[in-house]
């Protein structure tokens, strides 16, 4: 299943349209998420982002390494997760209301509601929006980061996403940090290639090619 963009052609775009992104997309150099290569399970990736909710990286691998153990699985399937109870989930430090969430991905998956990434590769952006979000626990930024990182959807800007937001305030030697609306104004110029500058965003945010 092919996934991810013509970076080349992307980055020749937003170099046109763009001076000052062009500049930093210079001192940083190329970028490609690692996840474009690796095989891709839906309910798997969307499980995990679940358990990683308002957790610190390392408590979160935490809670997903006992859940693997309690699984006996490696892929968090609807099947693996259906294998374990509550109670089992709760053990893991899994939340009453992240446990619920799981359940609900799980059905729906049974259901035929989660589409597998084959399906994926079919449905537009809008489309898988609006299916992913209609599981507990999962919300327009969690969709967002799969898009880019897993499907390599090239026209993706998540607005919300404070570093996206800092990335946009740095580039353009803002006083603040600027809302959602401003930055999704500002990415107009980027279309339809948002996804790499997404990407090169987070990267000035943390402070690469400063």
């Amino acid at each position: 299943m092919p996934r991810g963009f013509d970076l080349a052609v992307a980055h020749a775009h937003l170099a046109r349209r763009d001076p000052a992104l062009a500049r930093w997309m210079d001192r940083i150099g190329p970028v490609e998420p690692e996840g474009w290569r690796r095989p891709f399970e839906p309910v798997d990736a969307m499980a995990r982002s679940i358990l990683h909710q308002q957790l610190s990286g390392k408590a979160a691998a935490t809670i997903v390494a006992r859940v693997e153990a309690a699984t006996g699985a490696k892929r968090l399937t609807a099947a693996a997760l259906s294998g374990i109870d509550d109670a089992a989930l709760r053990a893991c430090g899994v939340s009453g209301n992240k446990c619920l969430a799981l359940r609900d991905l799980c059905r729906r998956a049974v259901a035929g509601e989660v589409p597998g990434a084959r399906r994926m590769a079919a449905l537009d952006d809008a489309e898988l929006l609006a299916r992913l979000t209609a599981v507990r626990g999962i919300g327009r930024w969690t969709v967002e980061m799969l898009l880019i990182f897993r499907l390599g959807r090239p026209d993706v800007l998540p607005c919300d996403d404070l570093g996206v937001r800092k990335g946009v305030q740095v580039l353009d030697g803002l006083e603040a940090i600027p809302p959602p609306k401003a930055v999704l104004a500002r990415g107009e110029a980027w279309g339809p290639y948002r996804t790499l500058a997404s990407l090169y965003l987070w990267r000035i945010a943390d402070g690469e090619g400063a």
